[in-house]
């Protein structure tokens, strides 16, 4: 059976990502100093106007302002109505609501005596989903590792001087042609890139083809039906929040799977550990990442659910797609018994009180060395199980 499937990915010159980047920015300046501190921090940019919004509670004192105008100009923003020295900046910052706080810093379940780990309740309800397939060495699907890579080449590219031209804002997409579930070739390659008035876009599609497209995609994945679409639209001057308003927390698929599987929706930037809606996804990765690597599937998905103020999940849920060597029941089994999903025990297992999360803003959350959610050091324990 044949089918097609596409994911994509933007640049951290996006409106949205320039939002995440900021959010999580700031979100890594406050930790670097007061590694308990509570933030759920939101930006939102137009035109030439930047609001930070949200609510933090730190003993950390940030010049807000400052910091975002030089994640502004570290993006490449230094011209039009959103440079970094020119754009107006509105902040409106507030502590964390203490009805959540009180869910947070002592659950529903504890009892007197009991573990710390049962005395940090999840910061909100909500479900969250992990994902791990062999379709490439990082346990990631192709079309998302695909579209991530080209985005940060047209990036690269840009910064290195390669191609003075280009700016920041830039889209990237891959379809993928599977055969009976088996990856077999590129079958469209999508590239849109902001660049000066003065180039052609016949030097523009001539050198994406050479110093982007041809530098990511295998050419083994690429033949004479291959698709190759760039800036079709025909041009790409005007970008980044000036062309359109930008929003954190908006590229949830693209910070996560490229669509390949189900999304809780909450997003990810600009919230510390104790919320769930980023801990638990991202220890739903490592779960699902360990589990495909051991073997016990060649593809699964995880979901867990929390309650507001509640430590242990109210569900866990596995589907392994037809692929694991256990049923999908006995899956979750050995989830629950093999990992500890309290957001306490997830905070101190991921080391996720340190400022890691600036790196994670642009280009996807998963798929990368480096991060404590990518490890796969629990392979040995999990392959007592086949």
């Amino acid at each position: 059976m044949k089918k097609f499937f596409t994911s994509e990915s933007v640049t951290e010159g996006h409106p949205d990502k320039v939002c995440d980047n900021i959010s999580d920015g700031i979100l890594d300046a406050i930790l670097a100093l007061d590694p308990m501190a509570r933030a759920a921090i939101e930006c939102s940019a137009a035109y030439d106007t930047l609001l930070i919004m949200g609510e933090v509670t730190t003993t950390a004192n940030i010049d807000y302002e400052k910091k975002a105008r030089e994640i502004i100009k570290e993006i490449g923003y230094d011209f039009g109505t959103f440079a970094y020295d020119q754009c107006k900046i509105i902040t409106a910052i507030h502590q964390q609501s203490p009805d959540i706080a009180m869910g947070v810093n002592a659950s529903m379940e504890h009892k007197a005596g009991g573990e710390e780990a049962d005395r940090i309740g999840a910061g909100d309800q909500g479900m969250m989903f992990g994902y791990a397939c062999r379709e490439t060495k990082e346990l990631m699907p192709l079309t998302a590792s695909l579209s991530h890579r080209l985005a940060k080449r047209l990036a690269d590219v840009r910064k290195q001087g390669i191609l003075q031209y280009l700016r920041p804002d830039g889209k990237t997409q891959v379809t993928v042609e599977y055969v009976d579930g088996e990856a077999k070739r590129v079958d469209a390659v999508v590239v849109s890139t902001q660049h000066n008035a003065e180039v052609t876009q016949e030097q523009i599609r001539a050198d994406i083809k050479k110093y982007v497209i041809d530098a990511i995609i295998p050419a083994t994945l690429m033949d004479e039906k291959t698709k190759i679409y760039i800036n079709p639209t025909g041009r790409f001057e005007i970008g980044g929040p000036e062309g359109d308003s930008g929003l954190t927390g908006r590229k949830i698929i693209v910070d996560t799977y490229g669509g390949r599987c189900a999304h809780g929706g909450g997003a990810f930037s600009g919230k510390d550990p104790t919320k769930v809606d980023r801990s638990a996804a991202y220890y739903c990765r490592y779960i699902a990442k360990n589990l495909v690597a051991a073997g016990l599937a060649d593809e699964l998905e995880i979901q867990v659910a929390y309650a507001i103020g509640v430590a242990n999940p109210v569900s866990v849920f596995v589907d392994s797609h037809g692929t694991g060597k256990l049923d999908d029941e006995r899956l979750a089994e050995i989830v629950k018994t093999e990992f500890d999903l309290r957001p306490y025990s997830i905070i101190k297992e991921l080391d996720l009180r340190k400022p890691v999360f600036k790196k994670t803003a642009a280009y996807g959350h998963f798929g990368y060395k480096g991060f404590s959610w990518e490890q796969t050091d629990r392979i040995e324990a999990l392959k007592k199980y086949l």
